[in-house]
């Protein structure tokens, strides 16, 4: 049978599209590989959110394309957010391209592959705005013991940055009983942490119920044995509730751990980009957030140089994000990305303006970060445990504050055995700017 090599790029949305594919090819007979020189057809699930996303999709196609005028490869398709963007581009640029499957059509996977080994080359798009895709039959890539699930497709926001509506389409839920069976079968396949995702996680359900409906959705995933976690990644502050709020105290299982984008905090570069917030909506947010949550550990991300970006909106950012001392911070410089509102803006930046302004952003966020772990020392913390390092008695653990990819670790000295997934109890002992170490705890 033939051996499939899939490339998954971008964010965590596009890696549950990814293991969905994956699934469908799996039924259909096909095995794959993690090596590209055995690899007989490649698919690869691109991203074009930023410009460096855009330029390492392009660069990974035309790495492809190579092998496929070598000889060794009988098929490759471009599949995600760059293919529905660009399809007739990479039609015309990259001719060794078999297929291109859009945003909407991840189910026809399968086919395209098909047809491409039969030499029946077409493009496989749908509507955008159609119910999302949802299969049972995802191959976890995550190493098992977490996976991401995918509540929701699309964007109604329409920020004046950002690509995603034009190629994910409008925001449309997953009813919650797929999710709920989804969650299900992901348990029983011994998942024990699920992370949320979405574009924008609080507004789900509002297109289907008429509301929003996560409360009523960590419940019911709440309720599903085997899960031990669950962490909820994109939420827009504007659309946190009460009864949102609530929910995450009050439900165990809940990790105290809230992702809020927040993109900026001056007023003026808030309105250019199109958010609904101003400073002091954000700030009120949080410090209820902290009153209500007080262990929550809170993370947003920045863009730096925003066309028309003062000095006195950066400083101004600066002292926000010191006051408000966010336990996770990322910063990106921003990327004029064609066909959005801002890219046509005036008073663009210069990018070592944007690169210096996120620099002195980063370098106030580790020194927060620093503080922030140096406070942990001492505290008994459950861990997940990640995996081993090798000839060595260290666990790689994370805790509840700690998402995957995107956070820090727990270093865990202990001779003990333990398996990737377990749950453990940690004295923290040390710590540097971003990662803690420690040690079993025993009562």
């Amino acid at each position: 049978m033939m051996k499939i090599f899939f490339i998954s790029l971008g964010c965590d949305k596009n890696l549950v599209d990814t293991e969905m594919m994956l699934g469908l090819l799996g039924r259909e007979g096909y095995s794959f590989t993690d090596d590209e020189a055995e690899a007989d057809i490649v698919v690869v699930n691109t991203c074009c959110f930023i410009g460096d996303a855009k330029e390492e999709s392009i660069n990974m196609l035309l790495e492809m394309a190579e092998l496929k005028d070598s000889g060794q490869l009988k098929a490759l398709i471009a599949a995600g957010c760059l293919a529905q963007r660009y399809r007739e581009e990479i039609q015309q640029e990259i001719p060794q391209v078999d297929a291109v499957v859009g945003t909407a059509a991840i189910e026809e996977i399968a086919e395209a592959v098909r047809e491409s080994l039969e030499g029946r080359s077409r493009n496989h798009y749908r509507e955008l705005d159609e119910k999302p895709a949802v299969f049972a039959d995802r191959i976890l890539t995550t190493g098992g013991h977490f996976a991401y699930l995918k509540i929701a497709e699309g964007c109604n926001k329409r920020c004046t940055y950002c690509i995603i509506p034009k190629v994910r389409g409008n925001y449309r839920s997953v009813p919650l009983e797929e999710l709920t069976a989804q969650a299900e079968k992901l348990a029983e396949q011994g998942v024990r942490e699920l992370i949320l995702v979405a574009q924008e996680t609080t507004l789900y359900g509002m297109d289907l119920y008429g509301e929003k409906t996560l409360p009523r959705l960590l419940k019911s995933l709440a309720g599903i044995d085997g899960i031990h976690w669950i962490r909820l990644l994109y939420c827009y502050p504007e659309e946190i509730t009460e009864e949102l709020i609530e929910t995450i105290a009050e439900e165990p299982k809940i990790c105290h751990y809230l992702d809020i984008p927040i993109q900026h905090a001056a007023d003026e570069v808030l309105k250019r980009m199109g958010r609904r917030t101003h400073q002091e909506e954000l700030r009120q947010q949080i410090i209820k957030l902290r009153e209500r949550i007080p262990d929550i550990c809170l993370r947003t991300t920045l863009i730096s140089g925003f066309p028309g970006e003062t000095e006195e909106d950066f400083e101004e950012l600066y002292r926000f994000v010191n006051e408000m001392e966010f336990d996770r911070l990322g910063v990106f410089t921003y990327s004029q990305e064609e066909d959005t509102a801002a890219a046509e803006m005036p008073d663009q930046i210069e990018e070592e303006v944007k690169v210096f302004r996120r620099d002195e952003l980063m370098e106030l966020a580790q020194a927060i970060s620093f503080e922030k772990a140096e406070a942990m020392a001492g505290k008994v913390l459950e861990v997940m445990v990640e995996g081993k390092a090798v000839d060595e008695d260290v666990y790689v653990t994370r805790t509840y504050r700690d998402a995957p990819e995107v956070d820090g670790y727990l270093f865990l000295h202990t001779t003990a055995s333990l398996m990737t997934g377990d749950f453990v109890k940690v004295l923290v002992t040390d710590y540097n700017e971003y990662d803690l170490i420690g040690e079993i705890y025993h009562e």
